[in-house]
């Protein structure tokens, strides 16, 4: 029994690579790279990992939306996909770097900057 639950992951595992490569080539074109860091087929969770050039790029929480969406409309046994670019601090909330502006501050001290000042 072991050999067909080890077979049939194999199988999922190969499905998912498979669409990540049919469905968005696009990532390696450009650089980055798409890894599959677990799956756990009793709960239906992959977690994806976006490298390279997708780290820090300003479209790849659009491309995770699209990744999160696809995934479980095309593989049934699929229930919630996990991406991120490893960028967010390691929360895999949704990937990509949060934009920062300028007179932004980091740090959390209670007081809201609202950026630099207009000069009139």
């Amino acid at each position: 029994m072991s050999t067909e639950t080890q077979d049939e992951g194999d199988d999922l595992e190969e499905r998912v690579s498979n669409f990540l490569r049919r469905n968005f080539p696009q990532i390696q074109m450009h650089g980055g790279s798409a890894a599959i860091q677990n799956i756990d087929r009793e709960t239906g969770e992959v977690h994806i990992q976006l490298g390279g050039a997708c780290s820090g790029c300003g479209i790849s929480p659009m491309t995770i939306q699209a990744i999160k969406s696809r995934m479980v409309k095309e593989i049934p046994e699929i229930e919630t996909v996990h991406a991120d670019t490893g960028m967010d601090g390691g929360g895999g909330h949704g990937g990509g770097m949060s934009p920062s502006f300028p007179g932004e501050t980091t740090d959390d001290d209670g007081d809201d900057d609202e950026g630099p000042q207009a000069p009139f």
